[in-house]
């Protein structure tokens, strides 16, 4: 099975469900970047300390892309109407909140290339001038 199959397939609801499971997996994929975004985004403001703002930034991009991705998908491939069951409703609602998690990774890395901090607060030394 190629990757195009996978992803028609996945976006279809495959083999194992009815037609909301494709749109079940892009809201999950959707719900998983906009958390990673704002994991990101705590990471680059210097709220949470723990690993690089960077990677999850990059990390909620691509994530957020594949989630609106497969939505789209979704959208394109099913029949029918909201209120029918296919899921239509629910890959509606993936679209932005893929979309959402590209733009929450997008600033996340404009502030930590912005801020130039490192990545531990420990490394972070003041300087005040000549005393």
């Amino acid at each position: 099975m190629s990757a195009s199959q996978a992803i028609l397939a996945a976006a279809e609801g495959g083999i194992i469900g009815d037609g909301r499971t494709g749109a079940n997996l892009a809201l999950g994929v959707g719900l998983l970047g906009v958390a990673i975004g704002w994991l990101a985004l705590a990471r680059a403001a210097g709220r949470i300390n723990a690993g690089n703002a960077r990677t999850g930034a990059l990390s909620a991009m691509a994530v957020g892309l594949v989630g609106t991705a497969l939505a789209v998908l979704h959208l394109a491939t099913s029949s029918g109407g909201p209120g029918t069951g296919n899921g239509l409703v629910g890959a509606i609602v993936a679209v932005p909140l893929g979309l959402v998690a590209m733009v929450l990774g997008r600033r996340a890395l404009t502030r930590s290339h912005r801020t130039g901090r490192p990545a531990e607060r420990g490394e972070y030394k003041r300087t005040l001038g000549s005393a």
